[in-house]
């Protein structure tokens, strides 16, 4: 099949995330038979998008399509891929390929998304040799190595399913990587487009006490509606870390901010416990954490990034089973420039995702 024609919402200078994206064509990666390329219907909108359209994270090369949160159809499969076929529904998360190399440790034990040779995004990365850049979800077609496209179960919404392929592994995997399971108490700080995640898949995973933590208590209904057993205003209940103290084995911070309680979150952990942080803060600063507070209770805090198309895979399987639901509100992908505008402002509860008001009719 001869390329389709590839157009979409390209923000073009730091501005574009004020709502200043403009509809155009872009050039993909130049096409090997390693790729997919995939007719889109619905993509997530995720914080990292809003990050990169203004260079948060570092300088854009513009011009920039984000969204990496894509579900479609595979209209275009090359003959080097195996588990996909042409009409196969298919996702896309945050990462479009790595050197997956038999040689590279972190390809060959399925930690491709710490691959330290080639590390591509499904947006905003230079291909080596000349091959062109990666370009998002807010577009009509995505093209993709086939390594990093999954297919989507059946009995899963494509809207549901859209937000899981970042947000949902971003806190699925610490969780699953972490011993998320029966007998464990886990937190959740910030009840969000991620943290919201969190607490869906802690309690899909089996844990016992699964503890909301958000600085206002404005969202404590939803997060008990969620399934959080517990939640913790830490802007509003006094003295919480204390209350609250040695009650966690495992909190996931979903929080990028230097002025977080980061002290009094590690103070939940039980002895042995452990803090994950997924949020990732413009410049990269956490809050100064005190050596005593990590020796006294013989914890640890690491960080984590997105998962592999393997453990993704597990998940979409973990959420068609227990039927677990995203909360999504859809928005038609010609309004994409209001709805980042109204996620910057914070009116999302909990992902906005974009349907393709073109898709099926090309």
């Amino acid at each position: 099949m001869a390329s389709p024609k590839f157009q979409g919402w390209l923000g073009k200078t730091p501005e574009s995330v004020n709502g200043k994206m403009e509809w155009g064509e872009f050039e993909p990666k130049k096409w090997t038979e390693d790729d997919v390329d995939i007719e889109i219907s619905h993509c997530g909108i995720c914080g990292s998008d809003l990050h990169m359209l203004k260079s948060g994270w570092g300088p854009t090369p513009y011009p920039c399509v984000v969204g990496h949160e894509i579900v479609g159809r595979a209209v275009r499969v090359g003959n080097n891929v195996k588990h996909v076929k042409v009409g196969d529904r298919v996702g896309v998360g945050a990462q479009a390929r790595s050197c997956q190399k038999s040689t590279c440790h972190e390809c060959s034990n399925d930690m491709p998304s710490y691959c330290g040779n080639e590390l591509i995004n499904t947006y905003g990365s230079i291909y080596p040799k000349d091959e062109g850049k990666s370009y998002g979800g807010y577009a009509d077609y995505n093209r993709t190595n086939g390594g990093f496209v999954v297919k989507i179960p059946d009995g899963l919404d494509s809207a549901v399913a859209a937000p899981m392929l970042c947000g949902g592994i971003t806190m699925y995997s610490p969780l699953k990587q972490n011993g998320c399971g029966p007998g464990k108490t886990v937190g959740i700080v910030g009840v969000g487009g991620l943290g919201h995640f969190g607490v869906l898949f802690a309690k899909a995973l089996g844990a016992d006490r699964v503890v909301g933590i958000s600085r206002k208590s404005d969202k404590r209904d939803d997060a008990l509606k969620l399934g959080a057993d517990e939640y913790i205003a830490t802007g509003e209940e006094e003295d919480w870390e204390t209350k609250h103290a040695r009650t966690l084995d495992l909190i996931i911070s979903t929080v990028s901010s230097e002025k977080m309680p980061l002290e009094g979150y590690l103070r939940l952990l039980k002895v042995k416990g452990t803090l994950i942080q997924v949020g990732a803060p413009d410049g990269g600063n956490l809050p100064r954490i005190n050596a005593f507070t990590l020796l006294l209770s013989g914890i640890k805090i690491g960080g984590s990034a997105v998962g592999s198309p393997r453990e993704i895979s597990e998940m979409l399987q973990l959420a068609a089973d227990k039927k677990i639901k995203s909360w999504v509100q859809e928005r038609p992908l010609k309004d994409a420039n209001q709805a980042i505008i109204d996620m910057e402002d914070g009116k999302a509860r909990f992902r906005y995702v974009l349907v393709n008001e073109n898709y099926g009719h090309h």
